[in-house]
């Protein structure tokens, strides 16, 4: 079902900020004696606009955990083992397929296949085709494949512990793959079993499993040689690509650890995202707070990271999160969507809220292309929803205004 709703205002975060953060502005005032960060309270004004909700779609059973984009088409997975598949502009629904596959914890889209985590510690490969909406997401695989079970059952070596008295192979995940991201050929998933394992899109061989983390991992973000991993146990670690020479005239490329981004003790990251330059990694964590390292110097194999801000961002844990060119939103259980902007430093100053879900942001998925002067951004929630919204890029309202009546004609 798909409900369209009436333009929305543009909430000033400066009272919710204010609020919360009361009780921390003696901690606010002074630098860490480690890592020289600053918490910050208000780093200006926060700016009040409009942006515009466009429609409501409720059609899942269960709560919305992942969306994607894939085409012309918006992809939307759910708790409840079903993915939709909308198509735009006018996000009616052209498929729907997944259904018993087991609860879909995270999906992404690559030239004409789709691969969807599931509860069940798999990774199932779906092939596009627009011909007709009835087989238009084909299953033609499940990750680990045969091929590699068939490769490496036989032999003791290829198993590892994964729990008292049990042994899985190492290219199986052990518990609920939780993310996914893919990049230059590679897909990545991350789960609750603490690894990061690497798959090779060509072939869909696991090519490598990492032990990345002590805790869950929570999320994934691939890009420019590297790939960046949060976790509940309050770390980001990021991972690059190196030649491991194995025999003489061979050698392969294998994922080693660059760097360790520490925030907040004892508090689970739960989403990373990086800015356009590689330059900020930003994370949002489970106490409601938006964290974010600076690149500095490389120092030998290691490169050097600095904490250079953590702000409270919402009431409650941030639970995704998304950049769009200068600016990142953040999505929370506390049923809010954050808007932030980048300033020349590279830190985020808070300058909206987006209010409408009637449970916690699960997902944000924005879309890179402009639509007047601003862009699309598409949210998922425990309430079951996805919703459509219009976020403006500027700081003028009037030039906002403009922009979405030329929109609106172009869509009449």
């Amino acid at each position: 079902m798909v409900r369209l709703i009436q333009e929305g205002v543009l909430m000033s975060s400066s009272s919710s900020s204010t609020t919360s953060n009361s009780n921390d502005s003696e901690d606010s005032l002074s630098p860490s004696a480690s890592t020289k960060s600053f918490v910050l309270n208000t780093l200006r004004p926060p700016i009040t606009g409009a942006y515009k909700p466009l429609a409501v779609l409720s059609a899942h059973v269960g709560s919305v955990s992942s969306l994607a984009l894939c085409g012309e088409f918006l992809l939307s997975a759910s708790q409840g083992k079903d993915i939709i598949v909308w198509q735009q502009p006018d996000l009616k629904i052209f498929a729907k397929f997944g259904q018993g596959d087991g609860s879909v914890k995270a999906l992404v889209s690559v030239g004409s296949k789709v691969f969807t985590a599931h509860q069940d510690s798999r990774i199932r490969v779906w092939k596009v085709s627009r011909r007709n909406s009835e087989n238009a997401f084909r299953l033609v695989d499940t990750l680990p494949t045969t091929k590699d079970y068939l490769g490496k059952f036989m032999k003791q070596s290829n198993y590892v512990q994964t729990r008292r008295n049990h042994k899985r192979l190492w290219i199986e995940h052990a518990d609920s793959i939780s993310c996914l991201a893919v990049h230059a050929g590679i897909i990545y998933s991350g789960s609750w079993d603490k690894t990061l394992k690497v798959w090779r899109l060509s072939d869909l061989k696991c090519l490598e499993s990492i032990k990345a983390h002590d805790d869950a991992i929570n999320g994934l973000v691939a890009g420019d040689g590297r790939v960046y991993s949060a976790s509940a146990d309050g770390k980001i670690k990021i991972w690059g690509k190196e030649k491991i020479k194995q025999i003489e005239s061979t050698s392969s490329s294998l994922h080693v650890l660059k760097a360790t981004l520490e925030g907040r003790a004892e508090v689970s990251v739960n989403s990373v995202v990086v800015s356009g330059d590689g330059n900020w990694v930003y994370g949002g964590g489970s106490d409601g707070f938006v964290m974010g390292w600076e690149k500095r110097e490389k120092a030998e194999d290691l490169e050097e990271w600095r904490l250079g801000f953590e702000t409270r961002g919402h009431n409650m844990a941030v639970l995704c999160m998304c950049v769009v060119g200068e600016m990142v939103c953040s999505g929370s259980a506390d049923k809010s969507i954050g808007l932030w902007r980048r300033d020349r430093s590279g830190i985020l100053y808070k300058f909206g809220v987006i209010q409408g879900h009637e449970g916690p942001v699960k997902c944000l998925q924005a879309s890179p292309n402009n639509v007047g002067a601003g862009f699309m951004l598409y949210s998922g929630g425990l309430d079951k929803s996805l919703r459509v919204w219009w976020v403006p890029k500027h700081d003028n309202l009037e030039e906002k205004k403009s922009s979405f009546k030329t929109l609106l004609m172009q869509k009449g």
